[in-house]
Order: C-alpha cells, then structure tokens, then sequence
C-alpha cells in the first residue's frame, strides 16, 4: 500500500486507521489523506520568480568570490607565507 519510506507511509497508515474506525462507528464518511512533502508551484510566474531570485543570489555570490581569493593572496604575500 505504500513505500518502505516514512514520509509516504505514515499518511497511509492514518489513512487506514481513521477509517477503520469509521466503519466500526457504522458511519457512512470517508476521510482521505494525502501527502505533499515538497512545496510545488503550478504557476509559471511563481516558477520564474524563483529562478531569478536564484539567478541574482548566484550573481553575487560569483561577484565576491574573486576579490576575497585576491585578498587571501595578498595577505600571504605580506606575512611572505610559502
């Protein structure tokens, strides 16, 4: 009924239980339970958002890199590290 992983098993098994009890209480409902363990966007606008929100932290971080390996390597040179 559902995979050796708990995050999709557990679902399951409330599943299953809650409605055993309903059925032994003669009740004619039916609860389902469903698991989404990651956030997914359906909306492109959403989609594209975050790629560009991904897109400029990468930016920055690309543009910082270079000058602190310079500044690294300047201090080595005047403590005359080999």
């Amino acid at each position: 009924m559902c995979s050796a992983e708990p995050i999709n098993c557990f679902p399951m098994l409330v599943n299953i239980l809650s409605n055993t009890f309903l059925r032994l209480f003669n009740s004619t409902a039916r609860i389902r339970i469903w698991s989404e363990p990651f956030y997914s966007t359906q909306s492109p606008e959403i989609k594209s958002d975050i790629f560009f929100i991904c897109l400029s932290y990468m930016l920055t971080l690309a543009a910082g890199l270079p000058p602190h390996f310079a500044v690294s390597s300047m201090e080595d040179y005047k403590v005359k590290s080999m």
